[in-house]
C-alpha cells in the first residue's frame, strides 16, 4: 500500500511540473476554412513583428488542428494571429486572449469572402 502511495505522489508530482512547464498561451488551432493554410503567425499584441510560422509542420489541411505551444517564459496575454492560405491570401485577427483561450476555430464564408475566428 506504500508503494501505490509514492507511486501516485510521484505520478502527480511529474503531471504538475508538465503543466508548470506549458505556456500559459497555449492553444490548439483549427482549420474549418474549407482550404488549406500554409503558414500561421502569432504576435504579441503590441509588437510590429510576426517573426516566424509557428505552426512546426509544412501545412494545415481543411479538418485538421495542430498545438500552438508557447515557451514557460513567453509574457503577456493579448495576442494577434495571421494564416496564410496555399492561395497567399491572408487573413489576421488582434487581440485575442490567449491566457483564457483553448482553441481557436478558423471558418470560411464563401457567400461573403470572410474569414472568423471562433474561440473557447
Amino acid at each position: 500500500m506504500k508503494s501505490l502511495g509514492k507511486a501516485l505522489l510521484v505520478g502527480a508530482g511529474m503531471l504538475w511540473a508538465s503543466v508548470a512547464v506549458a505556456g500559459e498561451q497555449d492553444f490548439t488551432l483549427v482549420n474549418a476554412t474549407g482550404y488549406q493554410i500554409d503558414y500561421v503567425y502569432v504576435a504579441s499584441s503590441n509588437s510590429n513583428d510576426w517573426e516566424d510560422d509557428v505552426m512546426g509542420q509544412d501545412a494545415l489541411a481543411d479538418g485538421e488542428a495542430v498545438d500552438i505551444e508557447f515557451s514557460g517564459g513567453t509574457r503577456g496575454c493579448k495576442f494577434d494571429l495571421k494564416a496564410i492560405y496555399n492561395d497567399k491570401e491572408e487573413a489576421v485577427w488582434t487581440g485575442f486572449d490567449l491566457c483564457s483561450v483553448s482553441k481557436i476555430t478558423l471558418h470560411y464564408n464563401s457567400n461573403t469572402g470572410a474569414t472568423t475566428a471562433v474561440y473557447e
